[in-house]
């Protein structure tokens, strides 16, 4: 599959790129995990928003929040990753260039995720490691995971 790769902030946002991205939030959050939850968090606005895009169906998704927008360090959220993309390693893709482009932005600081406990194999393949118990976030289990700057 040839990919694309988009960086935005969200002022540079078309109506179709910023609808595509919430339609594919929606679909895997709220039907698929069967998740009512808040996703309009007011976050987007301050976010940079990273894309994979096949011809013009968006196939993956993550923000990227500078430090202090969640965490004190920066952080990775919203990752996801459509049903028809999925074991095609576009979810590392995503995750390493995420990491990636928080590090090179923020450089002094670590990047932080809130990952679903299902995946804390998938994100400690990555290099994040886990930090503090279990939680419950919006009924599905969830770790705080850190991948560490080198230093």
């Amino acid at each position: 599959m040839a990919y694309r790769w988009q960086i935005s902030q969200f002022e540079a946002l078309s109506n179709a790129e910023l609808y595509a991205l919430l339609r594919l939030r929606q679909e895997v959050f709220v039907l698929e995990q069967e998740c009512l939850y808040q996703d309009l968090d007011n976050r987007d606005q301050s976010a940079v928003h990273l894309f994979c895009w096949e011809k013009n169906e968006l196939m993956a998704y993550q923000r990227a929040l500078a430090p202090g927008a969640c965490f004190a360090d920066s952080a990775l959220g919203r990752i996801v990753v459509s049903v028809k993309a999925r074991g095609h390693q576009v979810g590392k893709a995503l995750v390493q260039r995420g990491v990636q482009h928080n590090l090179t932005r923020w450089p002094e600081h670590d990047v932080r995720i809130n990952g679903q406990a299902r995946l804390e194999h998938f994100y400690r393949s990555l290099g994040f490691a886990v930090e503090g118990d279990l939680f419950d976030e919006d009924g599905i289990p969830h770790l705080h995971m850190v991948y560490r700057r080198l230093r």
